[in-house]
């Protein structure tokens, strides 16, 4: 179960990307978090597992604070969190399965990632998710020969081979075709039930979020705005979202799933390594 209280995040300049934020993701749950760029999404997942660190409040994996880790620590309990890259963050020159048992890495030795020498049980999980994920007959394909798809599902592979105890997903449709974002999020729908592991996905396209969440959580200039299931985010709820809190009645009912861009945060300091890791 991931719990988190009173979230903040505030950038050296000032901006406040993050204004005390709290929720929680358990069970199996697909939780779809939206709003409109700059809400504060990204900087949110990146929080929970440290990428950005927070400027105030706590976050939970089970009973395990991550706020309150040393490097040494956080770097062991972060094979606990798979991590879906918006941009997949797999190596180009490296084969389909080299880069799923990167997966794999914080659990053998130093020598044995120098020589990429993985154990058997660890090569033939990595052939099972392949499998699983529709890229069985791809293992030995270089990644920079995919598609866009065909990354995203070689990033969710890397992912749920380290058997984490929840999966962060960051914006993982904004580059694919409205086909090929269906079939990823009914992959990572399934993949939650199958292996009972909660899902949280940072998305912009609220008609993917409404048709595959469980439930949907709305930001809003770094607030929690929205919270509750697909059936209870109607148009007052997308205003929320969307225009902020407070909406005349009569305002004019415009739409605006439509913002397909990226969260606008600073992110200048989001993939730095911690001390001692390349």
């Amino acid at each position: 179960m991931l719990r988190v209280t009173d979230l903040q995040k505030t950038y050296p300049t000032g901006d406040e990307a993050l204004k005390g934020v709290t929720t929680s993701v358990e069970g199996s749950q697909t939780v779809a978090m939206i709003g409109p760029s700059g809400a504060g999404k990204s900087t949110f997942i990146r929080c929970v597992n440290r990428l950005t660190e927070p400027s105030g409040g706590e976050v939970f994996l089970d009973d395990t604070e991550l706020t309150a880790l040393g490097d040494d620590a956080l770097r062991s309990v972060r094979r606990d969190i798979g991590m879906i890259f918006q941009e997949y963050n797999l190596v180009e020159r490296l084969t389909v399965m080299e880069n799923v048992l990167t997966g794999r890495l914080g659990y053998i030795s130093a020598w044995q990632a120098f020589r990429r020498s993985f154990p058997a049980e660890d090569i033939e999980r990595a052939y099972e998710i392949l499998n699983r994920v529709g890229l069985g007959d791809m293992e030995n394909k270089r990644v920079d020969e995919l598609s866009g798809g065909q990354r995203q599902r070689v990033g969710i592979a890397r992912a749920v081979i380290q058997q984490p105890k929840i999966l962060l997903v960051d914006e993982p449709t904004s580059s694919l075709d409205p086909e090929t974002s269906n079939t990823v999020m009914r992959l990572l729908t399934d993949i939650a039930a199958e292996r009972e592991v909660p899902v949280l996905i940072n998305i912009h396209e609220v008609d993917l979020a409404i048709e595959h969440a469980d439930r949907i959580v709305g930001l809003h200039d770094g607030e929690l705005v929205f919270e509750g299931s697909p059936s209870e985010l109607d148009q007052q709820g997308l205003d929320q979202v969307y225009r902020g809190a407070e909406v005349p009645e009569n305002a004019d009912k415009e739409r605006t799933t439509m913002d397909a861009g990226t969260d606008g945060e600073i992110l200048s300091d989001t993939d730095r390594p911690l001390a001692g890791e390349t």
